[in-house]
């Protein structure tokens, strides 16, 4: 079995140093994830996780530092020039346009992989979500934050991305739509999808993901497996509170 850790990541980040206004955010950044690899970014809220995103993907970009996808700079790229080099993106807040049908938000986002890859289709989204299958025709703007997020992740996998990136994946859901979610994150991780996820339910982080991200004011302070990270109780009650 290949070593995700040797192969070239999907995504890097490396040194990055970004701000809003004149409010220095993140400092000095190491960001990576591999192809095939489950990450969480951690934090308590307020400590940089978003804006990592944000700067990643170009939608902030960092005063110093550079960005890469599979090794070649993308730095000062705009935001769509960089997801479509295979990322589907599910912000926090889910990023509905509230005139679209389930059938039309899905649809517009269909296009294969980088490597010409259509796994990902209408079909094979429905079946992972049968709710939308039964508001086919609803508006986003009719839906429940669930059926949203269900929607926001199909959205995503349509584009038959080589990562998937969820900023607060479960935030506000109900338990049983929470469950179903992470059911599907597990099918994605499974599928050999790469995905980041940012949430606050740790336990069921920990136990998905292969490697975690603590971060504290703008920093890094925690970058190691999952596994590892169940064990340090005293660093996740300083630095996430449980």
């Amino acid at each position: 079995m290949t070593d995700i850790q040797s192969l070239t990541p999907l995504i890097e980040g490396r040194g990055l140093h970004t701000y809003y206004g004149n409010s220095h955010v993140l400092h000095g950044v190491d960001f990576r994830i591999h192809p095939g690899e489950t990450l969480a970014l951690l934090g308590r809220n307020g400590m940089g996780k978003t804006t990592t995103i944000r700067s990643l993907l170009g939608f902030t970009p960092p005063k110093r530092g550079e960005v890469s996808m599979r090794g070649e700079k993308v730095t000062g790229k705009l935001p769509h020039q960089i997801i479509r080099q295979g990322i589907g993106y599910v912000p926090e807040g889910r990023g509905m346009f509230p005139n679209l049908t389930v059938k039309e938000s899905l649809v517009m986002a269909a296009r294969p992989g980088l490597d010409g890859s259509r796994e990902w289709g209408l079909e094979r989204v429905l079946e992972t979500f049968p709710r939308l299958r039964e508001r086919y025709s609803h508006l986003a703007s009719n839906l429940s934050g669930g059926e949203q997020q269900m929607v926001a992740i199909g959205r995503a996998l349509m584009l038959n991305p080589d990562l998937i990136i969820l900023d607060e994946a479960t935030e506000g859901l109900a338990p049983l739509i929470r469950k179903e979610i992470w059911s599907v994150i597990r099918l994605i991780k499974e599928s050999g999808i790469a995905t980041l996820v940012v949430d606050k339910n740790i336990d069921v982080l920990l136990e998905l993901t292969d490697r975690s991200m603590i971060m504290v004011k703008g920093q890094v302070v925690y970058n190691d497996a999952s596994q590892s990270l169940r064990r340090c109780t005293d660093l996740l009650q300083t630095h996430i509170g449980i």
